[in-house]
């Protein structure tokens, strides 16, 4: 009787980790609004609507695909490690013949009207791929010769794929996330250390290729020094964040959002988090994080099966990471880079490839030992 229950529980998805999901996209769609209306007014014909309505759409595709997703079996993706391979490659390729320039970075792709970043689409297939040579070479991840040196060519090839983009801060998302899977996939601490030095070495090298990176550095330093040129959006999200004290303004009451902040309903919505709901507020979205972060990181550890428990931790780190990064940019805690906040950002193909992440955690989550009441 007690193993027919068992059962019947590991073929139940995580309905904690759907619930957490649901508030984060709901919560966004009420911040992107708030955030938003002035640019949409002001900048789209009257239409304070626009950016909700856009991210509204993206959700609908995104939940859709996520549900869909859930069904297929996640052992399917280590099957079609080629195609994967293949499908990242091509895109990155055709982001740089025929890509659409936005914000003086070539980034985007547009197909039947439709514009996509190619680079959602290779995180998460760097994510599987790396998973799937994680579990077929788990006796040699220890050697350096059969183990680090492969590891390392397969990490800077998908990281170099985003680079090329000219999209350095999701690739270091991407990089850092394939460096907690390769650790937990039982790398040695000699080896990863060498990695870690290696990626520090590249960034350092694009940074200093690109002039207004280097600026960034500088102006990270002391933003209030450079308040009228580079440091002003940082500036601006500190005046944000300080002006919500405890409890905020309240909902639709920031100034900050009225052109002094740019792009409040992307880059820096936790500043308009702050400034609206106050320390409370920003520490609720941050509850909500570790939720995810518990559940996500739950489903790895129950999971029987190695690649499922490496592609659980892919794609749970994936949101973990780039969530910090806003975070610390947000706080002037790390040079700024534009980088959304998960589920709650404003970005109608980052929130549907994130979604459709979800439905491949959520599978996997179907066959985690995870006890759910």
């Amino acid at each position: 009787m007690e193993e027919s229950i068992r059962k019947v529980k590991k073929k139940t998805i995580d309905w904690l980790l759907v619930f957490v999901i649901l508030i984060l996209v709901l919560f966004g769609f009420l911040m992107v609004y708030s955030s938003s209306y002035p640019d949409g007014y002001y900048k789209f014909d009257g239409d304070p609507f626009y950016f909700l309505r856009k991210q509204v759409f993206a959700a609908i595709i995104g939940f859709a695909g996520m549900i869909f997703i859930t069904y297929i079996p996640f052992k399917v993706y280590a099957k079609l490690n080629k195609i994967i391979l293949m499908t990242c490659i091509g895109f990155a390729l055709l982001t740089v013949i025929i890509g659409v320039a936005s914000n003086g970075a070539q980034r985007w792709i547009s197909i039947a009207g439709i514009n996509f970043q190619p680079s959602e689409i290779i995180k998460i297939g760097g994510v599987l791929y790396m998973a799937d040579y994680f579990d077929r070479n788990r006796k040699n991840i220890g050697s350096f010769s059969k183990g680090f040196i492969p590891s390392m060519l397969g990490i800077l090839l998908f990281c170099g794929l985003i680079a090329i983009q000219d999209d350095l801060s999701t690739a270091i998302i991407l990089g850092g996330t394939l460096l907690v899977m390769f650790f937990c996939a039982g790398a040695k601490i000699s080896h990863l250390t060498l990695l870690v030095l290696c990626g520090i070495g590249g960034v350092v090298l694009l940074i200093a290729m690109q002039p207004y990176r280097i600026n960034r550095i500088i102006v990270f330093f002391d933003p209030f020094k450079y308040i009228q040129d580079e440091g002003w959006q940082i500036v601006q999200s500190l005046f944000a964040l300080g002006t919500g004290g405890l409890f905020g303004m309240g909902i639709g009451k920031s100034r900050q959002k009225f052109f002094y902040l740019p792009e409040p309903y992307n880059d820096f919505i936790f500043s308009i988090i702050g400034e609206e709901l106050g320390f409370i507020g920003c520490v609720g979205v941050i509850l909500a994080f570790v939720i995810f972060a518990w559940r996500g990181l739950r489903i790895s550890m129950n999971t029987e099966n190695f690649f499922g428990s490496q592609v659980a931790l892919g794609m749970t780190s994936l949101v973990l990471v780039q969530f910090m990064i806003h975070i610390a940019v947000t706080t002037s805690s790390m040079p700024p880079t534009g980088r959304a906040l998960p589920f709650i950002s404003a970005g109608g193909s980052s929130l549907m490839f994130l979604l459709f992440s979800m439905g491949i955690l959520l599978n996997i989550s179907k066959h985690s030992n995870t006890y759910r009441n």
